[in-house]
């Protein structure tokens, strides 16, 4: 059957790029380019979409292997700055997880329940080339007789490092508000009482899976901006829930897809993967992820010609719903509203404040179309297909 008009493959793009006639434009400009020449003429001119989000996102970490000990040592317990990791694998193998606490953390013993330092810090630390204090502990067996090993470790040293992350870059997510009568302390940072204000997360028209909503074109084995390096999605993330109410162009209207994500750490940058303390919440780790998006026909153009105010998300009370499990909607809002500063609610107007920084997923998008361009980042084939790509069929 022949193909249909304006319609490519990824191998032809990246024949393109390899000539150096691809033509890459970001999440932002494309809305603009759909809206004056249709999809249809959009996805003959244009071959990537890149898109970028720089936001906490709590379900991340690391595997680490620390090296071998003299004598050698099966390590049952470990902490890397007082932070613990997860030991319960090979013998110098954890993983070291973003949101665990420092077991000493000074800001815990004044204000318990908040911490200051985490594994997302030591995450950061390591990246920034700084020394770790590793402490392990064994029970000694026969062929690991060392029970303690304390040393202090850099990035450089270490025999492997790859960052894994089991849920980022989620499709959409609540703007919360608190209507309790006092302050609340959250992941989605701190929240007045009675709607003071109002926070919302994700980088609307630049955001991953906002422009492929689908997830027509990624899936195993999708090569993405990750940490300032390159590296792959291996998966859907775990909470990943395609099948939820959707609006327009096919843009869900809760939170539904994730990604689980991979890369050499060592690779990385430390300005797109920093540690982070939410006050009252805890520890976390802010991700850069960009997923180029390639035009291979018109309804993906046509997704990826999606803008902030034709995205929509649902207000939902932190001080009282979120915390007995509900996710009760008080209303929706676009994106575009979000990010005009306030909204209004309850014949009020809320300031609204942004987890994601657009600016430096901007220049995330940016930096991702630049490495295309450049001939110095080729798209990659997914080899399987992510649950949800099926409703595209439903449309």
């Amino acid at each position: 059957m022949p193909r249909k008009k304006g319609a490519k493959t990824i191998q032809e793009i990246n024949e393109r790029i390899r000539a150096g006639k691809v033509v890459v434009v970001t999440a932002e400009e494309m809305p603009e380019i759909v809206r004056k020449k249709g999809p249809a003429a959009a996805a003959q001119e244009i071959d990537v979409v890149t898109t970028g989000t720089f936001s906490p996102m709590c379900s991340s970490g690391a595997f680490l292997n620390f090296g071998h000990a003299k004598p050698a040592i099966k390590a049952s317990r470990v902490f890397l700055n007082g932070v613990p990791a997860y030991a319960g694998l090979a013998a110098v193998d954890v993983y070291l997880g973003a949101t665990e606490p420092a077991q000493d953390d000074p800001l815990n013993r004044v204000h318990p329940g908040q911490f200051k330092y985490g594994g997302g810090h030591v995450i950061h630390d390591l990246l920034a080339g700084k020394q770790i204090r590793l402490r392990a502990y064994g029970y000694g067996t026969d062929c690991y007789p060392n029970r303690e090993l304390k040393k202090k470790i850099t990035l450089a040293e270490l025999p492997f490092a790859n960052l894994l992350n089991p849920r980022n870059a989620y499709q959409n997510y609540n703007c919360a508000i608190n209507l309790s009568k006092k302050t609340i302390y959250t992941y989605m940072g701190i929240l007045k009482p009675h709607a003071g204000n109002a926070n919302y997360a994700t980088s609307g028209q630049l955001s991953p899976l906002l422009n492929d909503p689908y997830y027509l074109t990624m899936g195993l084995g999708t090569r993405i901006f990750l940490g300032g390096a390159m590296g792959y999605i291996i998966g859907p993330g775990t909470q990943h829930k395609p099948d939820v109410k959707r609006g327009n162009n096919g843009v869900p209207l809760t939170p539904s897809g994730t990604l689980m994500v991979t890369g050499d750490l060592k690779k990385m940058d430390p300005k797109w993967v920093v540690g982070v303390s939410l006050l009252g919440y805890g520890c976390s780790l802010a991700m850069g992820i960009g997923v180029p998006i390639p035009i291979l026909n018109e309804e993906i153009a046509r997704f990826t010609g999606v803008s902030d105010d034709e995205i929509f998300t649902q207000i939902i009370d932190y001080g009282n719903d979120y915390p007995k499990g509900e996710a009760t909607s008080l209303g929706q809002v676009s994106y575009a509203e979000l990010k005009s500063g306030t909204i209004r609610f309850n014949g009020q107007e809320v300031p609204t404040v942004p987890i994601t920084s657009y600016t430096r997923s901007r220049e995330i998008a940016a930096l991702l179309k630049e490495w295309i361009e450049k001939g110095k980042f080729y798209l990659t084939q997914p080899q399987d297909k992510f649950p949800g790509t099926e409703l595209f069929a439903l449309e």
